[in-house]
């Protein structure tokens, strides 16, 4: 198989082929290990594991022989750096974890093992996925394959950049304030959030409930069918989202009917947030596509004031306190992470069951907001991908803080409430002059708790009517 034929393939083909044993999942692993080499120019990853890789491949096609029909069957798919794996490098983007290695795989890695997937290596992530840029000290940024001058976004910069640049069909990444949508609308790829509870947390404890895993990946389907190898309960969970009747997959085949739709373009988090006009032309024409698809289409107030969102920071820096580090690691910390560990130190334990207890408050009032629509369409980043180096500023990790809520007023609301978003690549805009860049710009759905399948199924629609340019090919 040609490189170019491989950068082609979407995961259900992939997998179709190599279940079919049309293709093996060693020929597979060796031409992504061969794009990998070429290609990672963006800083997509920390390591590639080309043995761990060959042995995945190996073991896929040995269960394929044995008549296994495995969902992921041969799927190339790299492993975020925030989570383990076994024998690998495991930094989790700071200084302060060199040379660590992963002790064993994180249970993530096993689902997607099971699945027959073929880990090429370890994706690059900013320092324990607190901020929404990937540029990790001590390497250089990660940056999105549609511009090299500009900013990946984050924490799943390098999940991203590897799938756009096509070295992967879809990629490990995860979700705590936008950190899958943002990288996503950064590099034109799809990225879904999905309701809390509907993955498992595994291994961790699940905390405030913020944060969730998935992919990033060039195709609906392909998420759709990522999510149906990850849903569902595993023992311990305490809590879960119910499974959508029939899978994922399938819902994609089912194209809603009319949905009542609330266009939102001011921002919530940061009143003061400055909209790029591409943005909202993106999310403009969005609704235009959905108008034509037979959606009723009015404008969704903003859920709650600006400053009610302090809970969130609250709860953001007790997080990273939380990162269970021993005290001589802290100067090798970035600015931005010590400022946050030190807020996190300023909270008291009322403070915190306050912001827990706001949080909760503001799911039911959202609710109650939005109960007219069942999908809220925004525009996923206020400004197209951020130069690189913008967002960031160690003299002021306040100022970055700030910085980073006004380049993603929505994405963090969908983290509170526990509902699902995903982000589309349904425009592209040139910025800076007609000779500039074609740069990509997202656009972001979200529903109510529960109905991933419903957003799943509207957004193969619009990839139908309105097919966006595969990167990476």
């Amino acid at each position: 198989m040609r490189a170019d034929e491989y950068t082609g393939l979407s995961a259900l083909q992939t997998a179709a082929a190599v279940n079919s044993r049309e293709l093996s999942a060693v020929e597979v692993a060796e031409v992504a290990l061969a794009v990998a080499e070429q290609r990672d120019q963006y800083g997509a990853f920390t390591c590639l594991a080309p043995e761990r890789a060959m042995a995945d491949a190996r073991r896929t096609d040995q269960r394929v022989a044995a008549g296994e029909r495995l969902p992921l069957a041969g799927v190339p798919n790299p492993i975020k750096d925030l989570n383990p794996v076994e024998g690998l490098p495991w930094q989790a983007g700071s200084s302060a974890m060199r040379g660590v290695v992963g002790p064993a795989d994180d249970p993530i890695v096993g689902w997607f093992a099971e699945a027959g997937t073929t880990m090429l290596g370890k994706t690059a992530t900013p320092e324990f996925g607190l901020p929404c840029y990937t540029e990790p000290d001590g390497r250089p940024p990660t940056v999105t394959p549609w511009d090299v001058t500009r900013s990946a976004g984050g924490s799943s910069g390098g999940a991203a950049a590897a799938v756009a640049a096509g070295i992967a069909p879809i990629a490990h990444a995860s979700d705590g304030g936008g950190s899958i949508r943002i990288p996503a609308s950064a590099c034109g790829l799809v990225g879904l959030k999905v309701s809390r509870g509907l993955i498992s947390p595994g291994a961790r404890p699940p905390g405030p409930g913020l944060g969730t895993e998935g992919v990033v990946s060039r195709t609906v389907r392909d998420t759709a069918l990522a999510l149906d190898v990850l849903a569902g309960a595993r023992p311990g969970d305490t809590y879960w989202a119910p499974l959508a009747p029939g899978g994922y997959l399938a819902a994609c085949e089912r194209a809603p009917e009319r949905l009542r739709v609330g266009l939102l373009t001011t921002p919530v988090i940061a009143a003061d947030a400055e909209v790029h006009a591409a943005c909202l032309d993106a999310a403009a024409r969005a609704a235009l596509l959905l108008e034509g698809l037979g959606h009723e289409v009015s404008e969704a107030p903003v859920a709650f004031a600006a400053e009610r969102w302090e809970a969130f920071r609250s709860v953001w820096a007790v997080g990273a306190l939380g990162i269970p580090l021993p005290a001589e690691a802290e100067p090798a910390l970035t600015p931005l992470t010590r400022w946050l560990r030190e807020r996190g130190r300023s909270a008291t334990g009322l403070e915190y069951a306050g912001a827990m207890a706001a949080i909760q408050v503001l799911t039911r009032e959202v609710a109650q907001t939005w109960a007219d629509f069942d999908v809220i369409v925004s525009p996923t980043l206020a400004q197209p991908p951020a130069p690189v180096g913008s967002l960031r500023d160690d003299a002021d990790p306040s100022a970055d803080f700030e910085a980073q809520m006004r380049f993603t007023p929505w994405t963090s609301v969908f983290n509170l409430t526990g509902r699902p978003a995903i982000s589309l690549p349904l425009h592209n805009a040139r910025i800076d002059g007609a000779d500039s860049p074609v740069l990509p710009i997202g656009v972001m759905l979200g529903a109510p708790f529960g109905a991933d399948d419903v957003l799943l199924g509207l957004s193969a629609a619009l990839e139908l009517v309105a097919p966006w340019e595969r990167p990476g090919r």
